[in-house]
């Protein structure tokens, strides 16, 4: 093969994870948006049995808060939450809305790790840390939340950009583990 041969087949493969990334993010997060309009009463696309039957987006806020909860009592709050609320007595009240789910950040992750060239077993593999990491990284910051704003009553003012910070660190995390990622695959394919 010659080098502007091998050059046009990598510039192919490059133009193709590009597309198949952007189609797949905007297919995972519009998709997820979809389907929160289908679970929310008063909705224009409310759905009462995929609501009652199907809702994973409940169940998730469901799987960050009771951890979460957990980790508060275990710094010795006393805390009490319904399917999206989280109230520590003498601490603070946190909401956990649709935007605090981490679905963009994992609809990226996914994207990313289902477009890039990569074996099976490693795409599979990345897919399933990456998105545990994230869920992870999530729950550690309601329960922080609970934890700092309990201990510092004073600064709950303070923190109104957690969402952004939070953002800002699991795409930090995100990016570095695709980079190691990316550098054990691709030294896979050149053995």
């Amino acid at each position: 093969m010659t080098p502007e041969e091998a050059k046009k087949q990598a510039n192919k493969k490059a133009i193709k994870f590009v597309v198949a990334l952007f189609i797949l993010y905007i297919l995972f997060s519009q998709g997820n948006l979809f389907m929160n309009s289908v679970m929310t009463p008063g909705s224009r696309f409310y759905n009462p049995f995929i609501s009652e039957h199907l809702n994973y987006i409940q169940g998730l806020k469901s799987a960050l808060i009771v951890p979460a909860v957990w980790i508060i009592k275990a710094f010795g709050f006393y805390a009490i939450y319904n399917e999206m609320d989280v109230m520590v007595v003498s601490g603070p009240y946190l909401r956990v809305n649709y935007s605090c789910l981490g679905l963009g950040v994992m609809s990226f992750l996914a994207a990313f790790v289902l477009a890039f060239p990569a074996s099976r077993k490693s795409t599979l593999k990345m897919l399933v840390i990456g998105l545990i990491t994230v869920y992870v990284l999530n729950v550690l910051r309601i329960a922080g939340l609970g934890v700092l704003l309990g201990f510092f009553k004073s600064q709950r003012n303070n923190f109104t950009y957690h969402h952004e910070v939070f953002n800002i660190i699991v795409y930090i995390c995100v990016f570095t583990m695709l980079y190691f990622w990316i550098k054990k695959s691709n030294k896979l394919v050149k053995v």
